[in-house]
């Protein structure tokens, strides 16, 4: 999973231009961006880690090599193709479909609270009730002193993000196609 061939970038790059509001992407997100946002995360705090919108990993792979062994994490992606290649290379995760279900998600798999979300969702293209939906889903299923890291590609979410934690943190990407803003939120 470490390095993505030529062939993967494709199939990434046809799917999005086959659904954007569904893949956000033209390409999988950066080493950078990854470092960027999830590098500093307090791993051993974490024991229950949700990631929302997975894709082709590149974010499960770094969760997968820094939480600790007995942490619980919780990945979803909607896209069956990348979700079936994920449950192969990370048998030890619980996996869903479907970001709007994530408090059903948490119940099925008897999860407590997430003490960290991750996401890479679209959410500026998303339908506004399917946004509103997963941004409640979030704000539910987050412990109260949870953090929640994301990245979008303007700044346009950050009033929204801003009214729903108590610390909103932004920061920038520029080595990333396209570059990035990374959020680091908590309650």
């Amino acid at each position: 999973m470490k390095k993505m061939i030529a062939t993967e970038r494709m199939i990434f790059f046809k799917d999005f231009l086959l659904k954007p509001s569904k893949i956000g992407s033209v390409t999988p997100s950066s080493a950078y961006l990854t470092r960027k946002l999830l590098h500093s995360l307090p791993w051993d705090r974490l024991h229950t880690i949700v990631e929302l919108g997975a894709g082709t990993g590149v974010f499960t792979e770094f969760v997968m090599e820094h939480k600790n062994p007995d942490s619980d994490f919780l990945v979803i992606e909607q896209d069956y193709r990348m979700r079936q290649d994920l449950m192969e290379h990370f048998p030890q995760a619980f996996f869903g479909s479907n970001a709007e279900d994530l408090p059903a998600l948490m119940r099925q798999y008897d999860l407590p609270e997430a003490d960290c979300i991750i996401s890479s969702l679209p959410f500026t293209v998303l339908e506004k009730t399917c946004r509103l939906n997963i941004l409640a889903g979030i704000d539910k299923t987050l412990s109260n002193q949870g953090l929640f890291v994301a990245f979008q590609y303007s700044p346009q979410m950050y009033g929204m993000f801003h009214h729903m934690f108590r610390k909103v943190e932004i920061g920038f990407t520029p080595l990333n196609i396209p570059p990035a803003f990374t959020y680091t939120c908590q309650k």
